[in-house]
């Protein structure tokens, strides 16, 4: 359900947008840069830092803000900014409210649980079906062990919006060694919602972060072993450890 904009706050000020984490702050450093040279039109650079203000929780759920203050920080018109709130409010992401400005969705009742169900079922299909190919296991443990080097740095950094990035790329490794293009299709559909979930998950307990890394490493020896009941059941506690505390 929309929110109700008698609920919220009417003062948006100038710097109601953050800073940012170092993410959002890479991609204005991006867009501006592509800005210059013609390669990406305002609206793509709106899109993809308010995007990445809201998955990373910069802009969290119920946050009231304006097209001028992401207009500002992009050195760019109200024009498209404007687009690139339409493109989020389709995405789910924003709620347009006439002459006041957008209000981030937050995360509806529920669709947290119908996301896990969703992972838990297509990443124990994916390796069900790798499985069965046992000659692919190899190539698959490997791409899963450098897709989890990358998140153990942003975990040694502290950098948990990497981390969070970092750790839909891994169970998205597990999928695709699956190599279903139906499933892979649908599950990258999931991305936003599995970002945006971590990235709320885990920032009240940094201390989690290695718990995860231990599980993703238990996970690959899994896969190795080609022991689908072991996995299928490491994954079931992982998601409820991380996800269901």
């Amino acid at each position: 359900m929309p929110p109700n904009p008698d609920s919220l706050s009417t003062t948006v000020q100038a710097d109601a947008v953050p800073s940012g984490t170092a993410q959002a702050e890479t991609v204005q450093a991006e867009t501006a840069q592509s800005g210059t040279d013609g390669q990406a039109p305002a609206a793509d650079r709106a899109y993809a830092l308010t995007k990445e203000l809201v998955l990373t929780g910069e802009l969290p759920g119920g946050h009231l803000f304006s097209e001028g203050d992401i207009a500002a920080r992009l050195g760019v018109s109200r024009t498209p900014v404007r687009e690139a709130f339409l493109r989020l409010q389709a995405e789910d992401l924003l709620t347009l409210i006439p002459k006041r400005g957008a209000v981030v969705v937050p995360v509806p009742p529920g669709e947290a649980e119908d996301v896990l169900d969703a992972r838990e079922a297509v990443e124990t299909a994916a390796v069900r079906r790798l499985l069965r190919r046992p000659e692919q296991v190899p190539e698959a443990v490997a791409a899963l062990r450098a897709a989890l080097e990358v998140q153990r740095g942003h975990a040694d950094r502290g950098d948990l919006h990497a981390f969070a990035e970092a750790d839909e790329a891994f169970h998205r490794t597990l999928v695709a060694a699956g190599r279903n293009a139906l499933t892979m299709r649908f599950y990258a559909t999931l991305a936003d919602r599995q970002r945006r979930m971590s990235v709320h998950a885990l920032g009240p307990v940094p201390d989690q972060l290695p718990v995860v890394l231990r599980q993703h490493e238990e996970l690959i020896g899994i896969v190795e072993a080609r022991d689908e009941a072991a996995f299928a059941v490491a994954l079931r506690a992982h998601l409820d450890g991380t996800h269901r505390r």
